[in-house]
């Protein structure tokens, strides 16, 4: 029998149909996270139960803590569950001596034992907030294993140093099997996710780089705040490349450096983008030369090729110093002193994004000398700068330290046989769900997972697991409810649920080398489990937690205090300042997404206090160059804005005209002297100007 061809033809198109759509679902980001999602569920399963089987063999009591273990380190990616995993076990390590060395020496006075113990948990909790890195896990571990082998041995502390040895041995076992699992089986690796971030974040600044050169104040503002967003996001990736298993990871050099430069690029992006306005706006007709020029800059960032990218910038960079020179050798106007500003601006900005173009397609490589050779500015690379608040560190310790001991003070009063567990795990979710303002919705996501955990513990301890006789059979009868809880484990937003069940079920089931149901002892525990998260609700709420304009507020009232100090000589570095506004950008966002106040004029505010701070501490600098009168009159003018931005109110009025008049004073004071930088202070001047006039009333600033 033949087949028609005009028959073949539509087969050939259906198939090539099908198979286009097939791979157009495979390749949808939903299905892609639901496959990464069961991979990673399948590989922690596995590891799991490896560790279980190895916990069983070397004839360790409550086995089931290696399981635990297991779900706790496991990440999505190679490289953070080795540095979770190795943070885990310093962690664990110090949590457990802490406690051998605070209990029996507090043996004949269980309620200090209980106040010292309390004291270490916060006092964990307190560094962990502080860091903000990977690093910060090994703090919440050393809190959250003192309590889980403290409390329940405040009353018969004589097993005390059993108990920790037997726990760092569990946990040791889970952290291992949990590696390497991740590592070798189908490992997805960081350093991936990290390039793939990286080559959007390129793109995302040469766009925004573009939009600036339209001259468009407040057009790019979303653009804007994601990159410092991302900026943060990228460090949380960059942190776990050392522990990744990829064949070549990034250079952390090279990462700061390039780091460095991406700050920059956020706040000049909007200085050049303010300078063009001003110029068109007007009216003054600029210099033909210039828009010119302008337009060759669009088209250059605009260009997709890199080496033609590359070649251009020379030329572009070139030009742009041309005129500058140009320009301020007539500056026979303010306008010609704006025009040479805004060159200037312009070949740094074509200088830093060559070097990104550079640093991004080189940073795995392992040659510095000759990379750094052919790097604009300065080589010497600051890096991310985080933001820390002792005093808002110190308030959420305080709060989890009140907590633990009201509840310590109940367990004595009631005398409850099960008090001991249930502070243990309150001190848990004290140390593990206190790093963040409002802990509370995590808590009851946890308390959602573990009822969940519950009802699937109990008919494993009293309906399947009585008919089990062998390890594979009880390997496959887990399956269902680990893997399930794994999935759900790989999703944000989820994670916090699915621990309530994972961490749930091989404690109250019981999972030891013998069948040992107990009802009694297991509606103990339960009661213990749900007392424990029901009173860390209630406590976090009233000490732990931070209303979120309070700390929208105190983000804001820090920077204008640091711009102050900025202003009077203090954070004298430029890149550290730059990282650290950034840094506070990133914070805000997600607060801001949540608050009832307006998130673009607040993230605006931070990006002025950004620039105002950078202008004011490079212009104190300046200073010691500056002799006679001028040097007065600039350090009177920066002592001004340093009392406008000192803590204190967030808003306030200020003569800002007058502000503006004190700047053009000093501008045309510089400009018929004979200084030997008289350039460089009047960009300075026009620097200081645009940042107050960019932040209006609210910040004190002039109008220009």
């Amino acid at each position: 029998m033949s087949v028609e061809p005009s028959a073949n033809r539509s087969i050939g198109k259906a198939a090539a149909a099908i198979a286009g759509a097939a791979s157009r679902y495979w390749r949808a980001p939903a299905t892609r996270a639901d496959a990464d999602a069961v991979l990673f569920s399948v590989k922690s399963f596995a590891a799991a139960m490896l560790a279980y089987y190895i916990a069983l063999r070397i004839g360790l009591p409550k086995p089931f803590w290696a399981i635990v273990t297991v779900y706790i380190v496991s990440q999505t990616s190679a490289g953070a569950s080795l540095s979770r995993g190795v943070y885990r076990f310093a962690g664990t390590l110090i949590g457990a001596v802490a406690t051998v060395a605070i209990v029996p020496n507090f043996v004949n006075d269980p309620i200090a034992c209980s106040a010292v113990l309390a004291c270490w948990i916060g006092f964990c909790l307190f560094f962990s907030l502080l860091d903000r890195t990977p690093r910060a896990y090994a703090f919440v571990l050393a809190g959250y294993t003192a309590s889980l082998i403290g409390f329940p041995s405040v009353q018969d502390p004589g097993a005390i140093f059993d108990t920790a040895s037997v726990r760092v041995q569990q946990i040791l076992i889970g952290i291992l099997c949990a590696v390497l699992v991740h590592r070798y089986v189908l490992p997805k690796h960081m350093t991936g996710q990290f390039t793939v971030k990286l080559s959007a974040m390129l793109r995302d600044v040469r766009r925004l780089a573009g939009d600036a050169l339209n001259g468009t104040p407040g057009a790019n503002r979303s653009e804007r705040n994601q990159l410092a967003a991302d900026l943060l996001a990228l460090q949380g990736f960059a942190t776990h490349l050392p522990y990744d298993a990829a064949p070549v990871t990034p250079d952390a050099k090279k990462l700061q450096l390039l780091h460095d430069r991406l700050a920059r690029l956020l706040p000049l992006a909007t200085e050049i983008e303010d300078r063009i306005h001003f110029l068109g706006a007007e009216g003054d007709n600029p210099p033909i030369e210039l828009i010119a020029f302008l337009g060759d800059v669009g088209i250059w960032i605009a260009t997709v090729e890199a080496t033609a990218r590359e070649n251009a910038a020379v030329h572009l960079i070139a030009r742009a110093r041309s005129l500058q020179r140009h320009f301020s050798a007539e500056a026979a106007t303010p306008g010609d002193r704006l025009a040479a500003n805004l060159a200037g601006h312009l070949a740094e900005m074509i200088g830093l994004l060559q070097d990104c173009d550079r640093l991004g397609r080189n940073v795995a490589t392992a040659d510095r000398s000759r990379e750094a050779a052919s790097l604009h500015g300065a080589l010497r690379a600051t890096g991310y700068v985080y933001h820390r608040d002792p005093w808002m560190a110190g308030r959420a310790a305080l709060g989890a330290i009140v907590g633990i001991l009201i509840g310590c003070a109940l367990w004595v009063w009631s005398a409850w046989p099960e008090g001991g567990t249930a502070i243990s795990i309150f001190g848990v979710c004290c140390a593990l769900f206190g790093n963040v303002d409002a802990p509370v919705p995590n808590v009851i996501k946890y308390l959602v997972g573990s009822f969940y955990g519950v009802a699937i513990s109990l008919a494993y301890s009293f309906v399947i697991l009585p008919q089990v006789t062998d390890f594979a059979v009880l390997v496959a009868v887990l399956a269902p409810a680990f893997l399930f809880a794994g999935s759900l484990q790989a999703r944000p937003s989820t994670t916090f649920m699915a621990l309530g069940i994972t961490l749930t079920i091989p404690i109250l089931s019981g999972l030891g080398a013998n069948y040992t149901g107990d009802f009694a002892q297991s509606l103990n525990t339960i009661t213990a489990l749900f007392a424990a998260t029901g009173f860390g609700v209630v406590s976090m709420s009233l000490f732990q937690t931070i209303p979120v304009d309070a700390a929208i507020n105190r983000l804001l009232r820090l920077s204008r205090r640091d711009v102050s100090r900025r202003a009077l000589g203090g954070l004298p570095d430029e890149a550290h300042w730059r990282s650290l506004m950034i840094d506070r950008t990133a914070l805000l966002l997600p607060r801001l997404r949540v608050s009832n106040q307006d998130d673009l004029d607040v993230l605006d505010d931070t990006l002025h206090h950004l620039r105002i701070g950078q202008a004011v501490g490079q212009l104190r600098t300046a200073i010691p160059q500056v002799k006679g009168d001028i040097g007065d009159k600039v350090s009177e003018l920066l002592s001004t804005i340093a009392a406008r931005f000192s803590a204190g109110s967030l808003t306030g009025s200020v003569d800002h005209i007058g502000f503006d008049r004190r700047i053009e004073t000093l501008a045309a004071m510089i400009a018929v002297s004979s200084m030997k930088d008289r350039s460089r202070m009047l960009d300075l001047l026009i620097d200081l100007r645009f940042a107050l006039a960019s932040s209006g009333t609210a910040d004190g600033g002039c109008s220009s």
